[in-house]
């Protein structure tokens, strides 16, 4: 069966907050020069928001600028932060470090704790009511070209094949959307934005991206513990001194806390389990007083950019673009980056409306976008924290941590310029330590109270995957997981994953393999990006699978 095809002017892959900007922004643009535009956003979530996981404490500088009557249209940023506390845990203790120690820039005086997929929720209803066509639950699984090379638009998957790659009586051939632009803002680890990467070489002059895993829970608390507005971050236990990462706890509306915990992906020991780690965080007694008493009502996990500006690579290419995560516009330490992927969002469909406007048909490249991503606020404010991250991994946690703050510090008094630009030691797959050199980790039972396992957690990311089509984390080399990972390594991909996907198989004496519990992915991306041998390779399933995440 051939596929149908849909032309527009441009197609945007992923509707969170960069992809939604961008369509908002064409579409504004296209109202004041009084233009015909035609913008298609496709997202695989089965709605917009259902794959949207963040903190988060959300900096409205960007939705200021797009959106100025936000608060008239309802936008659900109802919570300002009015307490930001930072602590240094011990196993048992903890120290608040007084906050004018804290560089200014790590304020969170202004911002607000919401949910990000209810505010991405939000921003597709105003696109929707400008006449953008959105279209959840349909994947972008491949990238179409033009004969000369340029980018034509993508595919969506098909729908309706079996486990054995045969169509099923159900099969539906996937549509092609054609555009003079594509922008693809997948978000973190995107498929078809690696793959853009690889064709147009688009890390030639960038380091490699850096990645860490959130794991993410919402609480129902007792109303007396509950102060909407609260921000918390923490450092220190449950990590040891050669891993970084920390947690969270932000006070919502509704008597709700978000909390969660962040594992930098370069970690050493192929025996540590974020989700693990993010149990055990719990169970510190001053993280476990505010959740007693308390009900967990939602889970999830998601891959977080942290390579900063060395790792930002070439934003355009022949045809299209790359915005928001699918770039990488995370501001570390302040562990925010909605506000940059909006605001990438929208320069792209600047550059993208002037090209259309003067008879291009994508034969344009989008350079005005790179060259405004460089004048614009974004790189400003990833180039004050730019050694943050590299400083972790150079100087190890404690005296990156000072040198990090020092960096800050002379940023913030107008001699950042003096500091060196670091860079980042490794891919974070590359630095994973062979078993015979690690300890393992023996961690506690969970308790169903405080703590949980993975399966009881994934069934609260409300996550479903047709089960009779192919498995969409795919291996290379099927033999490298015993072989190599499990003899060389104790199978990490048990531990790292998030939602308990992998699992090492076979009676004592039989021949051990690897099952993929595929149905489980909550879409983190962890095993594509830690996996120690690059063997997995992730691509999107049928469309619409995957986590279903309410108030995430």
């Amino acid at each position: 069966m051939e596929r149908e095809s849909m032309e527009f002017d441009v197609v945007i892959v992923g509707g969170g907050p960069s992809g939604l900007s961008a369509a908002i922004r064409l579409m504004q643009l296209a109202e004041e020069k009084g233009q015909e535009l035609m913008v298609c956003v496709i997202e695989k979530g089965s709605e917009i928001g259902a794959h949207i996981l963040s903190g988060a404490v959300v900096d409205p500088l960007a939705i200021n600028e797009l959106i100025p009557d936000w608060k008239e249209k309802g936008a659900p940023l109802n919570t300002p932060v009015v307490d930001n506390q930072h602590w240094v845990l011990t196993e048992k203790g903890k120290t608040s470090l007084p906050h004018f120690f804290m560089p200014p820039l790590l304020s969170n005086k202004g911002m607000y704790t919401t949910s990000l997929g209810n505010f991405t929720r939000w921003l597709g209803e105003q696109a929707e009511a400008m006449g953008v066509e959105i279209y959840p639950g349909f994947a972008g699984s491949e990238v179409l070209f033009h004969e000369d090379g340029r980018v034509k638009g993508v595919a969506t998957g098909d729908m309706g094949i079996g486990r054995d790659g045969k169509p099923k009586a159900s099969h539906e051939p996937g549509m092609e959307l054609h555009a003079k632009y594509t922008l693809f803002a997948e978000g973190c680890r995107g498929s078809l934005s690696k793959q853009l990467e690889e064709k147009f070489d688009l890390r030639a002059n960038c380091q490699f991206q850096t990645y860490g895993i959130g794991i993410k829970e919402l609480w129902d608390i007792d109303p007396a513990k509950h102060v909407p507005g609260r921000v918390i971050h923490s450092q220190g236990w449950p990590l040891d001194n050669g891993t970084a990462g920390g947690g969270f706890i932000y006070h919502q509306e509704n008597n709700q806390i978000a909390i969660g915990f962040v594992v930098t992906l370069d970690y050493e020991n192929p025996y540590l389990s974020p989700f693990d780690e993010m149990q055990r965080y719990k169970n510190h007694p001053a993280v476990r007083e505010i959740l007693e008493g308390g009900r967990r009502v939602s889970y999830g996990a998601r891959a977080i950019n942290e390579g900063g500006l060395q790792s930002v690579p070439k934003l355009y290419f022949p045809g299209g673009a790359l915005i928001g995560c699918a770039a990488g516009f995370v501001n570390v330490p302040r562990i925010k980056g909605s506000h940059n992927a909006m605001k990438s969002g929208m320069l792209a469909a600047e550059s993208a409306f002037d090209a259309i406007a003067a008879g291009s048909n994508g034969d344009v490249e989008l350079a005005g976008y790179e060259q405004a991503f460089k004048d614009s606020w974004i790189y400003k404010d990833l180039y004050k924290v730019r050694n943050s991250r590299p400083a972790l991994s150079k100087f190890g946690i404690k005296l990156g941590t000072f040198y990090a703050g020092f960096d800050m510090w002379m940023n913030t008094i107008g001699l950042g310029g003096l500091m060196p630009t670091l860079k980042h030691q490794h891919k974070d797959n590359e630095a994973t330590k062979k078993a015979a050199n690690a300890k393992p980790i023996d961690y506690p039972k969970p308790d169903g109270v405080i703590s949980f396992d993975k399966l009881t957690s994934v069934f609260l990311s409300n996550t479903n995957h047709e089960e009779d089509q192919p498995i969409h984390l795919t291996l290379k080399d099927e033999a490298v997981p015993v072989s190599v990972n499990l003899s060389e390594y104790a199978g990490p991909e048990q531990r790292f994953c998030p939602a308990g996907v992998y699992e090492f198989v076979g009676e004592t004496g039989e021949e051990k393999r690897l099952q993929i519990n595929a149905q489980n992915c909550v879409h983190c991306k962890t095993c594509d990006i830690k996996d120690v041998t690059q063997n997995i390779n992730w691509v999107v399933p049928e469309g619409g699978g995957g986590p279903n995440y309410p108030n995430m």
